[in-house]
C-alpha cells in the first residue's frame, strides 16, 4: 500500500470527516476521497460508514487503524533504540535484588559491563523477594535479579537457572573432603539467612522433613555478615546458592558441598523485567550480557567445583 493512503486514512479516522482532515493535510478534500477510494478497492472493503456529518471507521477501518498504529509505534521504537545505541553510555539501568546476588554476583557483572561501556551507570535497590517482586512488577526498576520458588505474575523471566542450596566451607574444613548429611550439621557453627528468606524456608523445611533440628550460631538478614563470619569462625558453615560466591568461592578458595535433599533444589535465580516493558538500546545489551555470564560462570563454577 502507498503511504499516501494510509497517510489520508488515518486523517480522516483521527479527524472524523474528508473536511477536517483537508484542513489538517492542506490536501483538497477531492484529493483525500481519492485516495481512500483507491485504498478501500486494493483491500476490497469499505472502511468507514459514511455520514452526512462525517465519517466513522467500520470494524474493517478499525482493524486497520490498529495495525497502522502498532506500526508506526514499532517505527518509532526503531528509532529511538537506533538513537539509544549512541546513548548507551549516558544511561541509568535501574536494579532491584534480593540480598544473595548483591553481594558478589552483580558487583562483577556491573565493573565487567561498565568495562566495555564505561558510561553506563547502575541503580540498585536490594530488598526482600517480596519487595524486588512488586518493584519490577510496579515497573519501579528496568531489571531484577533474584531467588524464586514459584512463578511470578506480571514478569517475563529472561534467565532461569536452578540455584541448589548448598554448604560452603574453608578449606581446613573437618568436611571438606567427605561427604555430607544434614545430621553432620550438628557439630559445627551455622551462619543460616533470616527465617523469611527462601533459601531457609527450604533448609528448615529439609529439616522438618527429615526429622532433625539444627540451630544456627548466626541469623541475619545480610548475606555478607554470614559470609564473614564463616570465614572467620573455625568449623563455621554457611548455606547459600553457588551464584552468592559465584567469584569470590575461587578467590577464598571456598569448598561448596551440596545435601542430596530434594527440597534443597527447588530455588532458581531469575533475571527478570516487567512484562511487555519497552527496552532501551542499553538495557538491552545488558540483558544479553547478563544472560551470557550467567549462563557461562555458573556451568564452569559447578565443573570447576565438581557441584
Amino acid at each position: 500500500m502507498q503511504s499516501t493512503e494510509i497517510r489520508y486514512f488515518m486523517a480522516v479516522a483521527s479527524t472524523g470527516s474528508l473536511s477536517a482532515a483537508s484542513k489538517q493535510l492542506f490536501v483538497a478534500v477531492s484529493a483525500i476521497s481519492r485516495q481512500i477510494q483507491q485504498l478501500e478497492a486494493r483491500i476490497g472493503a469499505t472502511l468507514f460508514e459514511r455520514h452526512a456529518r462525517g465519517m466513522v471507521l467500520n470494524d474493517a477501518g478499525q482493524i486497520l487503524e490498529n495495525h497502522v498504529r502498532k506500526s508506526m509505534m514499532d517505527m518509532e521504537f526503531a528509532i529511538a533504540e537506533i538513537q539509544g545505541l549512541k546513548a548507551v553510555r549516558r544511561t541509568v539501568i535501574r536494579m532491584a535484588c534480593t540480598d544473595g546476588p548483591a553481594f558478589d554476583l552483580l558487583p562483577q557483572m556491573f565493573a565487567r559491563f561498565r568495562a566495555i561501556n564505561p558510561g553506563v551507570m547502575f541503580y540498585l535497590n536490594v530488598g526482600t523477594a517480596l519487595q524486588v517482586s512488586e518493584m519490577i512488577r510496579s515497573g519501579d526498576c528496568d531489571l531484577a535479579l533474584q531467588f524464586s520458588l514459584s512463578p511470578e505474575r506480571g514478569v517475563d523471566v529472561l534467565a532461569s537457572h536452578p540455584a541448589t542450596v548448598r554448604m560452603a566451607m574453608r578449606p581446613d574444613h573437618p568436611l571438606a573432603a567427605a561427604d555430607i548429611k544434614l545430621t553432620d550439621l550438628h557439630a559445627y557453627p551455622l551462619a543460616l539467612n533470616e527465617p523469611t528468606s527462601t533459601i531457609r524456608q527450604l533448609f528448615d523445611l529439609s529439616c522438618r522433613m527429615s526429622g532433625i533440628f539444627l540451630e544456627p550460631a548466626l541469623s541475619c538478614n545480610r548475606f555478607s555478615t554470614l559470609y564473614d563470619f564463616m570465614r572467620e569462625t573455625p568449623g563455621a558453615i554457611v548455606a547459600c546458592s553457588h551464584f552468592s560466591v559465584l567469584f569470590k568461592a575461587r578467590t577464598d578458595g571456598l569448598i561448596l558441598k551440596s545435601i542430596n535433599i530434594e527440597q534443597l533444589n527447588q530455588r532458581t535465580l531469575q533475571l527478570q523485567t516487567q512484562a511487555g516493558k519497552h527496552r532501551s538500546a542499553a538495557l538491552s545489551q545488558f540483558i544479553d550480557f547478563s544472560c551470557d555470564l550467567l549462563a557461562r560462570e555458573s556451568a564452569a563454577f559447578e565443573r570447576d567445583f565438581a557441584l
